[in-house]
This record gives C-alpha cells, structure tokens and sequence, in this order.
C-alpha cells in the first residue's frame, strides 16, 4: 500500500541480548516498556495507539500491546493491539499503523515489536495432557492411584516451543532446513555463507566503535542495578576458521547451515513513533523519515527465505524506481544462506522473468551497500522486533550519510516476505 505524508518521528531500541542457558532477565514486555518509557519521555507525545508485533509473549503478555501502552505512561483511554506476521511482525506494526494514520483513524501512534525469545515456553506434550485430564476426572482414591499407576518417565518429555515454533507444520521443515534447501538449489557455499557471517560481525563491531547504534540504543537496567548498554552478540574474535570449524545444525550429514552463519537467538524490543504531516506541525515534531510504501509476497514455504526476492521487486516498480535508486539496504540476515540466494535471483534474468513478472534481471543490490553496520548474524533476530530495528536503523542510516531511500525487508516463516520503502526527509 503506497502512503502519502506518513512519517517516522522518533524511534529507539533495547540493546538486543543473546539467549545463553537461561532466560535472560527481561520479559518482552519488559523490554518495550524500557524502550518506550524512554521514547516517550524524551517529548511529550499525544499518543492515540500502541500497535505491537511479537510472536513469543508470555502467559501474561497475551495482548502485550496494551500491556506495552499502559506500563509506558499512555492515557488508559489508549488503544492497544497485537499484530503477529513471524518474523515480519515489527514490520507489520509499523505497516498497521501507517494504514491507520492513512485512513484519518489516528494521528499519534506508537508502534514496533518485541519478543524475549530466552523466555519461550516449554509445553506439556500430549500424553501428558491426557494423563493430567483423567486425574483431574477421578474422584475417589481408587481411581486416582490407579492414574498414578498409568503415568510413565516419557510423559515428563516436553515440547520445546522455540524448536516446534521455528518449524513450518504445512511443510514439516524447520527454518533451517528449508535454508539448506535453497542454499543446494541455488549452489551457495559453506564458504560463501562463512564469510558473510564473518562480514557481519566485523561491519557490526566498527559499528559499536564508531558508536553508530547510540542514537538508537537505549540502555536497560535488571532488578540488580547492572546496566546492558550495548547488543551483546557481536563476537569480535571471530574468524572464518572458527566459522569454518562449526558443524552444520540442521543437516547434519549434508548440510553447510551452522549456528554460526545463522541468526541468533535473542531478546529485544525496538518502536517507533508514527505521524501524520498536520500532527508534525502541530507539535512541531523532528522527522527521520517517511514510509513511503510496504509490499507483501508469498512464496513456497520450503524456500521461505526467499521471501525478501518476491517482495521487493513490486515494491519498487509501483514506485517507479530501479534497484539503483535505492541508497541503502536492510535484508534480515535469518540465514547467510537465504540472504545470499536472495541477492543472485535477483541478478538472474530467467528467475525474474519467471517468477516476478519482469523482462529483465531485478538488478544487483551492492554488498557495500547492504547491511552496512552487520545484521542479525551478529547482532540477533528478537522475531517480534527485528523488522522495526531494521526500519529505525536504515532511516539513521539515510540520515548519517544524507542519502534518500532505503529498503528494509525480511524473509518470513511459513513461506513470506516483506519489504518496506522509506525516504529521508533531511537529505542535506
């Protein structure tokens, strides 16, 4: 949907924390209200909607948004919703609200995503749901020792809900599995997706150094007093020797998708403040830029990470621009595997012809110009947040080097993508 006059105001972000052996101190609403407390006081925003994407709450998140809303300081006469697109779903936030502000409903509203994926649930599998069921259903003692008789050691087996979640159930293919496939089909090296990974940490290590995130960071504070002030991730001593080393996770035999040329497992929360042209004036408010157009794809789930190659080319064309019109690029980096497809079916005539309609290649999308402070191999992929982190950091991005357009997009499970065009208003 193309949009006229929607702007970005303001926008800011938790530090993105990896998930080690245990969860990590911070709920995901925890995480957006660190972030939005902050965002919001730094001006005083008349906020009409609070719009979140997040695909793991807890049991006490289950409209997380609203949750999000009131612990922030918005009136409680401030309506609140959860959006959930996987691994789209900050994007989708953002694309719900532009929608919102562009049919007259709101003026103010904030919006993003966030996600604690340290804290994803363990279930009760079935079995022990059934046994659960029947001792709930005996009444006398009789009965309840003969359930207890009934209960067996592969009852206790739980169902990992971050491996059952990242799994496609039309497929029966995790996410990692369906990178191997598209890392076969379109002949990406173990080499190739190593270096990417290296690239990644190393672009987003000169990042922290040359402190490009803080404009974007905020930090936050557990319930002892210690502060995490930057994305925790990063391994600056990495080398494609220890990448090389890593064996492969989701093809054990075959396979050349490691954890280290994934994304990581993480916890953060990234929003953004949403306008329309007579609330900025009104109030004065500073722009970081503008959405000027999102598009959604759909594709075959087992090649789902080449979600972003299906939605970026209509995005453009309807906007009447070529692949080098674009400054700079965001791909969420879920797979180097699935990045690194993305960018050669682009390039390839046949593949655009046959599958977005075009009468020649896309184009080449410059590596210089791609996720130039690292990704999410580096700095991690909060499901919920990482396409409102991409967006906040293209649009500081655009403003740092005073260029003009920038395209934020992702892969998404289930066999989507999405991309978001956004323009700079301060180009110098």
């Amino acid at each position: 949907m193309t949009y006229q006059d929607i702007y970005i105001v303001d926008g800011i972000r938790t530090p993105f924390l990896k998930a080690a052996n245990k969860p990590n101190p911070f709920s995901a609403a925890d995480l957006s209200i660190s972030a939005c407390k902050n965002l919001l006081l730094q001006r005083s925003y008349p906020i009409e909607e609070v719009i979140a994407g997040c695909v793991i709450p807890s049991a006490d998140e289950t409209n997380i948004a609203r949750i999000i809303g009131l612990r922030s300081g918005c009136k409680v006469s401030v309506p609140a919703m959860t959006v959930q697109r996987n691994c789209a779903s900050g994007l989708q936030a953002l694309d719900t609200a532009a929608q919102h502000i562009a049919e007259l409903n709101y003026n103010l509203i904030l919006a993003g995503g966030t996600d604690a994926m340290s804290h994803a649930h363990l279930f009760f599998n079935e079995k022990m749901v059934l046994w659960f069921s029947q001792w709930f259903a005996s009444k006398t003692l009789k009965q309840k020792l003969a359930c207890l008789m009934q209960l067996r050691p592969n009852f206790f087996v739980p169902i990992i809900g971050l491996l059952r979640g990242l799994t496609d159930p039309v497929v029966k293919l995790s996410m990692g599995q369906t990178a191997e496939i598209i890392a076969h089909k379109f002949k990406i090296t173990r080499q190739a997706m190593d270096e990417f990974a290296l690239a990644s940490h190393k672009r987003a290590a000169m990042a922290q150094d040359k402190k490009l995130f803080e404009a974007e960071i905020t930090s936050i504070y557990d319930t002892q007093g210690q502060a995490y002030e930057i994305d925790n991730g990063v391994r600056r001593d990495t080398t494609l020797e220890k990448l090389a080393s890593l064996k492969p996770f989701f093809d054990k035999k075959f396979g050349n998708v490691t954890a280290g040329n994934s994304a990581q497992i993480t916890d953060g929360a990234a929003f953004l403040i949403l306008a329309n042209e007579n609330s900025v004036k009104k109030y004065n408010l500073p722009v970081l830029g503008r959405i000027v157009d999102t598009h959604w794809a759909a594709l075959d789930p087992s090649e789902m990470g080449l979600g972003p190659a299906y939605a970026i080319p209509p995005l453009l064309k309807r906007n009447h621009l070529t692949a080098n019109d674009i400054d700079y690029w965001e791909i969420n980096e879920a797979f180097a595997a699935q990045v690194l497809a993305c960018l050669k079916v682009l390039k390839d005539a046949d593949y655009c012809k046959k599958h977005f309609n075009l009468d020649h290649a896309f184009g080449e999308i410059p590596m210089d110009r791609l996720n130039v402070d690292g990704g999410a191999i580096a700095l991690g992929h909060p499901v919920g947040a990482s396409g409102a982190r991409l967006v906040l950091h293209l649009l500081h991005t655009l403003k740092r080097t005073h260029t003009r357009y920038g395209v934020a997009s992702l892969c998404i499970g289930g066999g989507q993508g999405g991309a978001m065009l956004v323009e700079s208003i301060n180009t110098g």
